[in-house]
């Protein structure tokens, strides 16, 4: 299955805007925001007494992050070749330790949620993808296919790194390595949360073609003003966005950001699929 197709109907100048930047990293805009999960966590807390025990705000992210693609589907595009297209499904990428030591390897998990997906459905994906790769050793075929690569020389490593960039922007990249690939995906994401910190703005690759990096940080307590206008201590978190401007403009990521918003503050919304399922433009 083709990775996506080849959106035609954008403005003259949408259609422009890649070939000046050319980039990814060029392209990027930071976004910060602040979420009130006061809710969130009473929420998680009745999802736990329910048998989800590991149920945590992450899985309330990834589950916000699908609902938003199934409803405005423009933030899941990508650019190849300098030409903007629509993704026809959804993967997100991570990077998990698998042991929380400063020496532990790393492993990439990926995600492959339908857009109607629910959270409980987003996080049993996600505990049978993080069971089977925390495992020592290679776990998946992006292990594997990484350490083949390290084997190759310095100089010719770089030279196929190349090639598959030239083969990626005319479309030609072997299917295989596309899907195995943790840089072709429709956002990554990672936690700083379980680490204690602030987030981090997280830079694009140029390699691939993943539009939106999603960090999320630690909780902390806040005085926030209500709907009356009164002061009162809330649970927070801080999340940190970087988006390839290229793919829709401002006020279509606007909306976007605002629905995320919505959803990880109201949760309990991610328990029932969508009523329908948003297809992007031609």
């Amino acid at each position: 299955m083709r990775e996506g197709r080849r959106i035609k109907t954008l403005d003259p100048i949408n259609m422009l805007i890649p070939y000046i930047m050319p980039d990814r990293t060029g392209a990027s805009n930071n976004f910060s925001m602040t979420v009130d999960i006061t809710e969130a966590e009473k929420f998680l807390h009745s999802k736990k007494e329910q048998g989800f025990k590991s149920m945590n705000m992450l899985h309330v992210i990834l589950a916000a992050y699908v609902r938003v693609v199934s409803q405005m589907p423009g933030i899941n595009r990508f650019i190849r070749g300098q030409r903007i297209y629509a993704r026809n499904s959804i993967k997100i990428s991570m990077t998990i330790k698998k042991k929380l030591t400063i020496d532990a390897t790393e492993t990439e998990i990926e995600l492959l949620p339908c857009p109607s997906d629910t959270l409980d459905m987003i996080y049993n994906q996600f505990c049978a993808e993080y069971e089977k790769n925390i495992k020592d050793g290679d776990t998946n075929k992006t292990d594997f296919a990484a350490r083949l690569f390290s084997l190759i020389p310095g100089v010719f490593l770089k030279f196929v790194i190349w090639f598959l960039k030239t083969l990626d922007y005319f479309s030609l990249m072997p299917k295989a390595i596309v899907k195995l690939s943790p840089f072709h995906a429709s956002m990554y994401i990672t936690s700083m949360a379980s680490l204690g910190i602030e987030p981090i703005y997280h830079h694009l690759y140029d390699f691939g073609n993943i539009p939106l990096f999603i960090c999320m940080g630690k909780r902390y307590d806040k005085m926030a003003d209500d709907a009356e206008g009164k002061f009162k201590k809330i649970k927070a978190m801080d999340i940190n966005m970087v988006c390839d401007e290229r793919i829709c403009d401002g006020f279509y990521y606007s909306r976007a950001v605002k629905m995320l918003k919505r959803y990880i503050e109201n949760p309990q919304l991610l328990d029932v699929a969508p009523e329908k399922v948003v297809s992007d433009i031609k």
